[in-house]
């Protein structure tokens, strides 16, 4: 007897009937929806931090390119994105120590024809750590400005030989004791009376040079500092500028290295420029 199970032909097997035109349609785009929202809840781990930069893209970032460009159409191109990123560099120091002692600072900010600036966003605790995140940029610049300096060595190109004596000025005025520059800063550790010599270099300087609006705005913040020297200081003032003799000799010893350094390789810088003739961008 055959014991084969009965089976119908093809043609009377039951059909499941089709789904309504609606879920046709809606069917992949669900599907899709479903693996996009997978996807984007696998990478928010890292979606969400990079968006935290995007302030800091456009502040630094924006006002980076816009600095070059207003340079590019005095200097050109390549110069004006190698004189930005000396800045950069310069600032950047200043970043880094600012961090090493727990400071919170915005991210740098470019201003044409003045340079760059990061805020401090607490006020250094004494005069020794606003010292040394001043002193920051500067040797920061310095090495910047070295290695333009060796690329010229190894290339033989003028342009590295150029930008390398802009950074090299660019850090020496900025060592300049007196207002909102670094040296201003700076010497607070040493000696603040260190003020009054620096403003009468800022005076050298405007009458040599020409004064311009940099300048101008320099000595307008300079004046009030000065003039506070002649003034009792209050408790607090006394603690933020009471620092051990060993200190203050230690940072006397950097500012004034550095700068003389900056100063040597400037004028050695300069007297290559001569050399090598009239040199064009």
């Amino acid at each position: 007897m055959d014991e084969t199970p009965h089976r119908l032909p093809p043609s009377y097997e039951p059909v499941p009937p089709a789904p309504p035109w609606w879920k046709r349609f809606t069917g992949p785009i669900v599907a899709a929806l479903a693996i996009g929202l997978k996807f984007l809840s696998s990478i928010k781990l890292f979606l969400l931090p990079a968006l935290k930069f995007l302030p800091i893209l456009f502040k630094t970032g924006g006002s980076m390119i816009l600095m070059m460009w207003i340079y590019s159409m005095q200097f050109g191109w390549v110069y004006a994105v190698g004189f930005v990123l000396l800045i950069l560099v310069h600032e950047t120091g200043h970043l880094i120590a600012a961090r090493w002692y727990g400071l919170k600072v915005g991210a740098p900010v470019f201003i044409p024809f003045m340079g760059a600036f990061i805020a401090l966003k607490e006020a250094p605790r004494n005069a020794w750590i606003e010292a040394v995140v001043g002193i920051g940029g500067p040797v920061a610049g310095t090495v910047g400005a070295l290695v333009c300096h060796n690329i010229f060595t190894m290339t033989h190109e003028p342009f590295w030989l150029a930008l390398a004596y802009t950074g090299y000025f660019l850090n020496l005025f900025n060592l300049m004791p007196v207002g909102f520059l670094d040296g201003g800063r700076i010497v607070n550790a040493v000696s603040p009376w260190l003020l009054l010599p620096g403003l009468g270099i800022l005076v050298w300087f405007m009458v040599e040079h020409g004064p311009n609006f940099l300048l101008i705005l320099i000595l307008i913040f300079a004046l009030p500092r000065v003039w506070k020297l002649f003034w009792s200081r209050t408790p607090e003032e006394e603690f933020y500028y009471a620092l051990p003799a060993s200190k203050r000799i230690i940072m006397g010893l950097c500012y004034f290295g550095l700068a003389a350094f900056l100063f040597y390789q400037m004028d050695n810088t300069m007297e290559e420029l001569s050399s090598l003739g009239h040199w064009k961008h």
